[in-house]
């Protein structure tokens, strides 16, 4: 099957809506909807019509444009089951290693609570796309708030076994922001100093420096690599413990 066409568009202040689309049944994804207008425009502009709307998890600037589309196309709205009561109007609820179809493309959810209790990501081995949401970022991870810091290392570890070839679509462009505290924290990784010039250039002419690659998140993201020796004793921590790692990693950047 032909991978799908996934763009991304810009919203509110530092969000990324994505639109999937199949172009040769014309199946049109929406994931995370933060409004409405801007993913009107992209479908007008490029002649799509939307067929599915797939929400990670239930905060409002990422569900925030539900109520509109649906009005407006009636598409299929897939989200959490562990969050039905806080996403209205979904016509199907997931949960961990359930397997969607979209247009047939097949999704597998990944539940990975920490951010909010419910929280899935869905990856489309045949679009080597991951929509995470507010779970794993550029070089960064989502804050933690109703779940606790053992969840989302758990949910962390989950997206990280995936094949090193996927792209990752998270929901705001955080990356310099996420980059000033990874070089703070790991000012020796060459390869994170190589990474952060990139993104600098990129954004200066204005381009999103998402999708970025999980083979390159593996070694310069400092929430994936709570269970690198290495990375701990840079930390100056004196122990082994990858919770605890990840916990004071997560606190420190909550405060920076």
């Amino acid at each position: 099957m032909t991978p799908f066409e996934i763009i991304v568009v810009p919203a509110l202040s530092d969000n990324y809506i994505y639109i999937a689309h199949d172009t040769s049944n014309k199946t049109t994804l929406v994931v995370d909807p933060s409004e409405a207008a801007p993913v009107l425009n992209a479908l007008k502009t490029r002649g799509w019509t939307l067929t599915h709307i797939l929400n990670t998890h239930h905060h409002g600037d990422h569900i925030g444009g539900n109520k509109e589309l649906i009005d407006k196309f009636n598409p299929t709205l897939i989200g959490p089951l562990s969050e039905e009561s806080r996403i209205p109007n979904m016509h199907k609820m997931v949960k961990e290693g359930d397997k969607i179809n979209v247009g047939g493309h097949e999704g597998l959810v990944f539940e990975t609570p920490g951010h909010t209790h419910g929280h899935i990501a869905v990856w489309f081995k045949d679009s080597d796309a991951l929509f995470c949401g507010d779970t794993l970022f550029a070089l960064g991870c989502g804050r933690v708030f109703e779940g606790t810091m053992e969840q989302m290392w758990d949910s962390l570890k989950k997206l990280r076994s995936l094949p090193i070839s996927t792209k990752i679509y998270c929901g705001h462009e955080y990356t310099l922001s996420n980059a000033k505290f990874a070089q703070d924290i790991d000012p020796k990784n060459a390869a994170l100093q190589k990474r952060i010039r990139k993104f600098e250039a990129m954004r200066a002419d204005g381009l999103p420096t998402i999708p970025t690659l999980l083979a390159d998140e593996l070694g310069t993201n400092p929430f994936l690599r709570a269970d690198d020796a290495s990375f701990a004793e840079g930390l100056g921590l004196n122990t082994k413990d990858p919770v605890a790692i990840f916990t004071e990693t997560r606190s420190r950047k909550d405060n920076f």
